[in-house]
């Protein structure tokens, strides 16, 4: 009997995803490290942190999870203490992915509508604290799940596999713990995500009318640099928001209904329309680690440039050694 469709779909899309993203966020690193893109110090610091972030969620996420655990169950990786270490990284990576982009908006908030909060506080120091403190909270915070899981068999003394301690998930810690990582993962992340972008949005249209009427008609004639210059920092927000909301929103209902409906273990039905949507949702969760390279390349004209010059400095090199 063939495999189900949905694990075939697997198969395919994790190795190719791992295969685009890890060379697409290392690239975002090294451009962004540069400062060479035009962008101020403290949102270059916060796009690293989560270009870092989406490349742990590539790694460990995707590559030793989804793919070595999934296709060499035989492995140093299978080992309890290994599996349950990579189940711990892959919870505190995607955390951080989400709750760098949260800070990645609010960041754009305060530099669009905050001028004078931005300059007396702002900084690349505030932004460093900033990830740091948040980094460190997120690793508190997952330690439940080292302890929310045991060994599935022992083999010549060696503790081999990981599955979940039924008695901690059923217990209220263990289904309070569930529900917090919910929502600190997908409904606070939405809701500030939307409250920030509602409120820079407010701002900028109330800006630009204020504008427009001090600079009556002369605006039909001559460019204004700083409205061109929110122009670009509003695509490049928007952008960043809309594609983790459209990409997590699959993640977000499939939890809320097979929690609500009692659906959330399928038993190994790999047909069940309750684990099709969860790994559709997966899918398109991770894939929201590899588009902020495609947005940062289609709305930053100086992170193309850059782009170029990375590129073609290996071939660059190479042709000038064989010229010598």
């Amino acid at each position: 009997m063939s495999r189900p469709t949905i694990l075939q779909i697997r198969d395919i899309y994790y190795p190719f995803f791992a295969t685009v993203s890890v060379p697409a966020n290392l690239l975002t690193i090294v451009i962004l490290s540069r400062g060479n893109c035009g962008l101020s110090k403290s949102v270059s610091v916060y796009m690293v942190a989560m270009a870092t972030a989406d490349l742990l969620v590539t790694n460990f996420n995707v590559i030793a999870y989804h793919i070595c655990t999934y296709h060499f169950p035989h492995s140093f990786l299978s080992y309890t203490a290994v599996c349950k270490f990579i189940i711990y990284i892959n919870s505190t990576s995607l955390n951080m992915s989400v709750w760098f982009t949260i800070l990645f908006t609010i960041d754009r908030f305060v530099a669009i509508c905050c001028q004078k909060f931005k300059t007396k506080y702002w900084t690349v120091r505030t932004a460093a604290a900033a990830i740091t403190t948040l980094s460190v909270l997120i690793y508190f915070q997952s330690i439940p799940f080292l302890f929310a899981y045991k060994f599935e068999r022992i083999i010549n003394n060696i503790h081999w596999g990981c599955r979940p301690r039924i008695d901690f998930f059923t217990s209220p810690a263990g289904v309070g713990f569930s529900w917090m990582q919910s929502v600190l993962t997908t409904w606070i992340p939405f809701a500030l995500i939307l409250l920030f972008n509602c409120l820079t949005v407010r701002h900028i249209l109330v800006a630009s009318r204020a504008r427009r009427g001090l600079r009556g008609h002369s605006s039909e004639i001559q460019s204004d640099p700083e409205m061109e210059h929110r122009r670009k920092s509003i695509i490049l927000l928007f952008s960043v928001s809309g594609s983790f909301i459209v990409l997590w929103l699959t993640t977000m209902v499939s939890f809320l209904t097979t929690r609500l409906t009692n659906t959330a273990h399928y038993r190994g039905d790999y047909t069940a329309h309750a684990y099709i949507a969860s790994e559709t949702g997966y899918m398109l969760m991770y894939l929201s680690s590899c588009t902020n390279t495609c947005i940062y390349a289609a709305t930053q004209t100086k992170f193309r440039e850059e782009l170029k010059k990375v590129v073609k400095s290996p071939w660059t090199l190479i042709l000038i050694l064989v010229k010598k």
